[in-house]
C-alpha cells in the first residue's frame, strides 16, 4: 500500500483507505456516508467497524471513485461511522516516514502510526486544560455612569500591571477580592470573561541554567563546520560524531541547533534516557525559550498532550525526547541528532518493533535534513557505514581542555578469591580507592548493572531455586521489603522462610544486586552519603532528577547503580569509578555482549575525571585478558571495532549479514510448537533456492515469560533483499495455511537474540 492522495476540492471523497491497529499486514477500505460534513483528509483519525468491534484508525488515502486496482465491491462496503478530527493529527510527512518504518521492520502501518501519537491521544479522558480568564475592555467602551468602587477599581489597576490579562483565580488571588467587583465590571462592559487554553509545560517549575560562552576546540570548530554546511545546503546528509567522552558533543548539538532555527527550519534530538532529557531541555529551554518542546513517558498524559499540539501546531521549532519522539510532527525538520546512538534504549522492545535511531536518519533523509548520530562508543553498524562511506565521519579524539581520559586498572577477581578464601563483592583495591577519594572530599561511582539484593535463592539441602510462576527466570530478592520479584513480568511474592519443595530452612541468597553492594559499602563508609539509582528506587516523577542534581551539588558522595548512571551525565567532582560484576554481561549468550560490555564500561569510565581533578577507574573482573576489557580500559574503540569485526564476520553476524528474529509465543505450549513447526515449513517452502539460512525454531534463552512459552527462528543472508523476499512469501503462505500470525512477532536488525 503506498500513501494515497488528497482530492481536490471540487472532488468528493466517497471512499477512503485506513490503516488500523491490527497484526495485519493490509489497509481496509471502507465508504464515506453522503451525510458526512467532515471531510475526510490524509492522516485524520476515523472510528470505523471492523467485525463486531469499532476501531480508531488512521485515513491513509481517500477517493472519490475506487481505482481498479482495489478490486473491491461498492456495495459491499461498510460505511466510516465517525471521523474525530477537524484537521489531522498526522502529517504527511509522518504518514510517510511510518509506512516506511512498518514495511523496513515487517511490521503493521496501522500499529506504527497509533505508536506514533503520544500515549493517552485516543482518550477522552486526556483533552486540553481550560480555565477561566478575564480581559481588558477599551475604557471609553464602559458605563461610566457611575463611579468605581475601591474594590472595582484595584481590579482594573492589578489587571493593568499584569498587560490587561489575567486568570480569574489569578486575580482573585492578587486583589483579595470576592468575585462580586469583577462581575459587576463584566456587566458594565469594563471587562471581559473567556475561556483559555492553560498550557501544562513541564518546564515551568524549572530553573533554568545560564550558558556561558564556551570557546570550541579545534576538533569541535571542524565538526561543526561539517555540520552547518550540511544544513545550508538543504539536502540530506548523515554524520558520525564519533568524540570521546567530554570531548564537548553536547555543545556541537546545541550550536548546530542554533544554527538551523537561524535558518528557519526546527531540529529534532532524541536522547536513550528520560533522565537525560531534563539536562539537555533546560539547556535548550534557557538558549531558546518557549519554542522548545519535550516529549518523553516521563511527562503526565495532559503535558505530552499539549507539548504535542504546540510541536503540531508549530508554535514549537525545537523537540527533544526519547524514543517515540521521532515521530514528533515538527515542521520543516532541518536537523536530527541522536545522542548515543549506539543505546539499545531506542530499541522499541515490543510490537512494533523498530529501532529510533535509524527510524531518525530516515526522517532526515525523507525530510532534506542532516542527520548527526553521536557517540563515544558508536554501534559496529553504525562505524562500519562510517568506514564504508554511508555515513560521514567526525571525529573528536581529545577531551576539553585538554583533560586526560581517566586512568584504568583491572582487579583480577580470581586473584582475590586466592587472597580471601572466599567470594567477595568488593575487592580491597577498590576499597582502598574508595577510601582514598572520600579523603580528598571528592566523589564516586559504582556500577554493578544488576538490581536487587540477591540474584536468586538456592535450597542447600535439595539444590533447587526459586523460579517465577510466570517466567522460566529466577526471582530477584529485594531485602528492603522482604521480597522475591521478577524484573521481567512484575509477578512478588514475600521471601519465604523455607524451600517450597523439600521444606529445609537452609536458604542461601546467592550473587550481589545494587541493593546488597550499597549496603556492604554503608556499613564500611558509615560517614559517606551513598545513594542507590536503579529501577527500583526510582519510582517516582522527579526522583531520578532530585538525586542526579543532589549528586552534582555534593550532597551526596557517592552513587551505586545500575548502567542508568552511566549514560551521558556531567559530574566534575567525580574522580573515581568502580566496575562490580562486569562478568554478568560478557557471560550473555548473545551476538552483542561483548559489544555492550565495552559500551557500558566506556561509557561510565567516562564520568570520572571530567573536571580539573584526575580521573581513575577500577574495573573488577574474572576475565581480564577479555578484549572488551582491555579496550574499554584504554578507550580504545578503534582497536575494539578491529576485534570484533573479525568476531563478527566468522560467525556471519552484522553488518556483514542481515538479520531477522521471528519469536512465537502462547500460553499453550503445543499451540507454541505446532505454529513455529507451520511456519518453518512456508519460509523453507519460499526458501528453495538457500539464499536465506533458517535456524530454529528453538527454545528461546528464556523459554517462558510473562506466561507464555517462546520459540524462535533465526534468519540471516548476505542479501537483505533476499531475507525479506523469503520472510515476505514465507509469512504470506503461513498466512494462507491458517496459521495464527497474531501469535508470531517478527524482527528486522534484532539487537539481541535472547
Amino acid at each position: 500500500m503506498k500513501l494515497g492522495s488528497a482530492q481536490s476540492n471540487a472532488e468528493a471523497v466517497n471512499f477512503v483507505e485506513v490503516a488500523l491497529p491490527v497484526p495485519l499486514n493490509r489497509v481496509f477500505t471502507y465508504s464515506v456516508p453522503a451525510e458526512e460534513t467532515n471531510v475526510p483528509k490524509l492522516g485524520q483519525r476515523v472510528r470505523v467497524p471492523f467485525g463486531k468491534r469499532r476501531l480508531i484508525g488512521f485515513v491513509v488515502a481517500v477517493h472519490s471513485e475506487l481505482p481498479e486496482d482495489l478490486d473491491v465491491d461498492p456495495a459491499k462496503l461498510r460505511p466510516t461511522s465517525e471521523f474525530l478530527d477537524d484537521e489531522p493529527l498526522v502529517t504527511p510527512e509522518i504518514l510517510r516516514l511510518t509506512e516506511w518504518t512498518a514495511d523496513y521492520y515487517a511490521s503493521f502501518w496501522g500499529e506504527m502510526l497509533k505508536a506514533a501519537l503520544p500515549a493517552g491521544m485516543n482518550s477522552e479522558k486526556v483533552r486540553p486544560k481550560r480555565q477561566k480568564a478575564v480581559k481588558l475592555l477599551d475604557p471609553a467602551a464602559g458605563d461610566n455612569s457611575k463611579e468605581l468602587t475601591p474594590a472595582q477599581s484595584a481590579v482594573l489597576s492589578v489587571l493593568e500591571d499584569a498587560g490587561g490579562e489575567m486568570l480569574w483565580t489569578d486575580l482573585l488571588d492578587a486583589t483579595g477580592a470576592s468575585a462580586s467587583p469583577i462581575n459587576t465590571l463584566v456587566k458594565r462592559r469594563f471587562l471581559d470573561v473567556f475561556i483559555r487554553d492553560i498550557h501544562r509545560d513541564p518546564l515551568s517549575a524549572e530553573k533554568l541554567p545560564e550558558r556561558p560562552p564556551i570557546a570550541l576546540t579545534e576538533y569541535q570548530e571542524n565538526a561543526l563546520g561539517g555540520i552547518t554546511d550540511a544544513i545550508d545546503d538543504s539536502t540530506f546528509k548523515a554524520f558520525l560524531l564519533h568524540g570521546v567522552t567530554g570531548s564537548g558533543k553536547t555543545e556541537v548539538y546545541f550550536r548546530a541547533i542554533r544554527h538551523t532555527v537561524a535558518m528557519g527550519r526546527s531540529a529534532l534530538m532524541l536522547v536513550p534516557e528520560i533522565a537525560l532529557t531534563p539536562v539537555f531541555s533546560r539547556q535548550l529551554r534557557a538558549a531558546f525559550g518557549p519554542t522548545v518542546a519535550i516529549l518523553h513517558s516521563g511527562l503526565s498524559q495532559g503535558e505530552r498532550f499539549d507539548e504535542w499540539r504546540r510541536i503540531r501546531a508549530g508554535e514549537a521549532r525545537v523537540a527533544i525526547g526519547t524514543r517515540s519522539a521521532v515521530f514528533a510532527p515538527l515542521k520543516s525538520i532541518g536537523l536530527v541528532i541522536v545522542d548515543e546512538e549506539h543505546d539499545a534504549a531506542y530499541r522499541q522492545w515490543e510490537s512494533p518493533f523498530y529501532n529510533a535511531r535509524d527510524v531518525a536518519v530516515m526522517r532526515a533523509n525523507l525530510a532534506g535534513a542532516v542527520a548527526v548520530l553521536g557517540s563515544a562508543t558508536p554501534a559496529m553498524e553504525t562505524f562500519h557505514n562510517a568506514m564504508h562511506g554511508k555515513y560521514t565521519l567526525l571525529s573528536m579524539p581529545e577531551r576539553i581542555g585538554g583533560r586526560n581520559l581517566a586512568s584504568a586498572e583491572l582487579v583480577d577477581m580470581r586473584e582475590v578469591f586466592k587472597r580471601s578464601g572466599k567470594d567477595v563483592a568488593l575487592s580491597t583495591e577498590l576499597l582502598d580507592a574508595i577510601g582514598e577519594t572520600a579523603s580528598r572530599g571528592e566523589q564516586m561511582i559504582v556500577l554493578l548493572n544488576r538490581r536487587g539484593f540477591s540474584q536468586f535463592v538456592l535450597c542447600r539441602e535439595c539444590g533447587e531455586t526459586i523460579k517465577c510462576e510466570n517466567c522460566d527466570i529466577t526471582l530477584t530478592f529485594h531485602r528492603r521489603d522482604s521480597r522475591l520479584t521478577c524484573h521481567y513480568c512484575g509477578f512478588n511474592s514475600p521471601a519465604p522462610k523455607e524451600c517450597p519443595k523439600c521444606s529445609s530452612e537452609f536458604l542461601y541468597f546467592v550473587g550481589e544486586g545494587t541493593e546488597n553492594l550499597a549496603d556492604q559499602l554503608e556499613k564500611k563508609f558509615p560517614a559517606l552519603k551513598i545513594e542507590r539509582i536503579d529501577r527500583d528506587t526510582i519510582t517516582r516523577k522527579g526522583e531520578l532528577e532530585k538525586k542526579l542534581l543532589d549528586f552534582a551539588e555534593g550532597r551526596i558522595d557517592m552513587l551505586v547503580g545500575t548502567q542508568m548512571i552511566a549514560k551521558g551525565h556531567d559530574f566534575p567532582n567525580v574522580t573515581l569509578v568502580g566496575v562490580v560484576g562486569v562478568d554478568i554481561g560478557l557471560g550473555l549468550p548473545d551476538l552483542r555482549s561483548a559489544e555492550r560490555t565495552f559500551q557500558m564500561i566506556t561509557q561510565v569510565a567516562g564520568r570520572s575525571g571530567r573536571g580539573e581533578k584526575p580521573g581513575r577507574v577500577i574495573i573488577q573482573t574474572y576475565h581480564p585478558d577479555h578484549y572488551a576489557l582491555q579496550r574499554a580500559m584504554a578507550q580504545d574503540y578503534e582497536g575494539f571495532y578491529k576485534e570484533e569485526l573479525k568476531y563478527r564476520e566468522n560467525f556471519r553476524y552484522p553488518p556483514f549479514v542481515a538479520l531477522a528474529s521471528i519469536m512465537v509465543r502462547h500460553r499453550d505450549l503445543p499451540r507454541t510448537k505446532a505454529i513455529a513447526t507451520a511456519l518453518r515449513r512456508s519460509l523453507d517452502a519460499a526458501n528453495r533456492e538457500k539464499t536465506v539460512r533458517i535456524v530454529g525454531p528453538a527454545f528461546a534463552s528464556i523459554a517462558r515469560l510473562k506466561n507464555e512459552y517462546r520459540m524462535q527462528l533465526i534468519l540471516r543472508s548476505e542479501s537483505r533483499r533476499e531475507l525479506r523476499k523469503i520472510l515476505d512469501i514465507g509469512l504470506a503462505d503461513a498466512e494462507e495455511r491458517g496459521v495464527e500470525l497474531r501469535f508470531v512477532f517478527v524482527e528486522i536488525d534484532p539487537v539481541s537474540l535472547m
